[in-house]
């Protein structure tokens, strides 16, 4: 009998989250020494010691180099049952945690040069409010838009999810309205206070993102979140959803705003791609990208880029002119867009980061320089 067979035979079927009675005690250790230092992530790769992610930078917290079998028998108990059947059949699972005491977690089992890894996310336990994220103001109005679909872009560990977490509080204590959220797994829980949210965990309450959309368009949310578009039907059914008065909010893993607009199309049939150019022109109302840079005061600071989408994006979009897309930012700015070069320069005067930072990290490095110039003729 093999690894996977005796777990299920231990837990059973019905154990759908594991709360550290089965799980590792080795794992849990790494998971207590993780919190206690205050890491973001916990990584367990072949041939380095275990190591966590601490203010963006990787370090050590054992002093073995670990193997692929030492990390299976770690993780593999924390799995719930649906990702231990997607390990076992594709050799990637996504899993829920929690440890009492210690908090929630979110679970990378995978594989890389034939043996497994693990990268597990340690998850907030209170949900962020939007005004403590130091992003700038105009991001507000996302959650007070009636309808439309609002993309958040953005690479793993920039704040994207805690961005929108933070967004869909703000409409929880400011509206009476139904959210239906569909992550993989949950990462904020959020408690009812003007609107009635429900948080649908996909392998434990739906067995796959599409399914839980098309099961949402039934249940009359006026606020649907999907955690991650991670495929072709998924995007279809949230921009239709979009369309036909729904506001939609869904994170996807690009780095700006026209790369994040593409991404929708692009992952079409070419013979797909018109239709949804003109569904998607039709149903977005903005695009936000984010990044997260060090701060010069310890942490890391958010940078930030908007899109409201407008007459002029939209042609742009039909016509898959993105390359004019970056322009749209600045002709929009009156009603809330700002560039990342904005945002930068903010943060900049603020003096939360360095210099030689924002540069790096811009995306028109001359557009930068151009607004430093001025604030320092202005006296900055």
């Amino acid at each position: 009998m093999d690894d996977y067979n005796k777990i299920e035979l231990v837990r059973g079927e019905t154990s759908e989250e594991p709360t550290g009675s089965y799980a590792s005690a080795r794992l849990d250790q790494w998971l207590a020494m993780l919190v206690d230092r205050g890491g973001s992530d916990l990584l367990l790769v072949p041939g380095v010691p275990a190591c966590i992610r601490f203010e963006g930078k990787v370090v050590n917290i054992g002093n073995k180099e670990l193997d692929g079998p030492e990390i299976e028998d770690a993780v593999l108990p924390a799995l719930t049952s649906h990702a231990l059947k997607l390990y076992r059949e594709t050799q990637i699972a996504d899993s829920s945690y929690r440890v009492a005491r210690l908090g929630r977690f979110r679970i990378n089992l995978h594989r890389q040069k034939g043996h497994a890894s693990a990268a597990i996310r340690a998850l907030p336990t209170i949900v962020p409010e939007l005004r403590d994220l130091h992003l700038p103001p105009s991001v507000e109005q996302l959650a007070k838009l009636p309808r439309g679909l609002v993309l958040i872009g953005g690479a793993a560990g920039s704040g994207k999810t805690t961005t929108l977490a933070a967004l869909i509080n703000e409409i929880n204590r400011r509206d009476r309205r139904h959210i239906l959220m569909i992550e993989d797994p949950i990462e904020y829980e959020h408690k009812h206070a003007k609107s009635v949210i429900e948080q649908v965990e996909v392998g434990i309450d739906a067995p796959d993102f599409p399914t839980a959309l098309r099961a949402a368009l039934r249940q009359a949310p006026d606020v649907l979140v999907v955690g991650e578009m991670r495929d072709a039907e998924s995007m279809r059914i949230a921009v239709s959803a979009a369309e036909t008065g729904h506001l939609v909010l869904s994170t996807l893993h690009t780095t700006d705003v026209a790369g994040t607009i593409s991404r929708i199309a692009d992952s079409f049939p070419l013979e797909r791609q018109h239709t949804i150019r003109q569904e998607l022109a039709m149903a977005l109302s903005a695009v936000l990208t984010q990044v997260l840079l060090p701060s010069k005061h310890g942490g890391r600071m958010p940078a930030a880029e908007l899109l409201m989408i407008g007459y002029g994006a939209r042609q742009h979009i039909r016509r898959n002119a993105l390359q004019h897309i970056h322009q749209e930012i600045t002709l929009t700015k009156s009603t809330g867009s700002f560039s990342l070069e904005d945002s930068l320069s903010v943060l900049l005067a603020d003096g939360h980061i360095d210099r030689e930072e924002a540069l790096a990290c811009a995306n028109h490095p001359d557009d930068l320089e151009s607004l430093l110039r001025k604030k320092q003729s202005s006296g900055y």
